[in-house]
């Protein structure tokens, strides 16, 4: 959702790209609110940073605590910074399907757009 969103919203001033510790297909129920929200995330795919190639990045922003906890490390200038988000699969791990478990992704979706609106001073303002 990080990743949609800041394309989304910032592509004029960041190059996002997303990835996690190991792939996993793409949550149905994310790409659900995120089009309700106006964003298609559905030509995303899952992948890792050796996935992406060699990219120097100017920030590297952690969303989960799994993520922050087992984040490669990088190299060069590249500043770490972790913002954590609950995880809504894990949350609505034991409901079922329906608009309870959707409200549990619209709130961390609409929690994420917030900071992704604070970009890039929210980074900047970090050093």
């Amino acid at each position: 959702m990080a990743e949609g969103w800041a394309r989304h919203l910032k592509s004029d001033v960041l190059e996002p790209y997303s990835a996690g510790i190991e792939k996993r297909g793409m949550n149905p129920h994310a790409v659900k609110v995120m089009a309700e929200a106006g964003v298609d995330i559905s030509k995303q795919y899952s992948k890792t940073p050796q996935d992406i190639g060699p990219v120097e990045f100017d920030y590297v922003v952690t969303v989960c605590g799994h993520a922050d906890e087992n984040c490669p490390v990088f190299p060069g200038t590249t500043k770490v910074v972790h913002v954590g988000f609950e995880d809504p699969p894990k949350l609505t791990k034991q409901l079922r399907e329906g608009e309870e478990k959707l409200a549990v992704y619209r709130r961390v979706r609409d929690e994420i757009r917030k900071f992704i609106e604070t970009l890039p001073v929210a980074l900047t303002s970090t050093k």
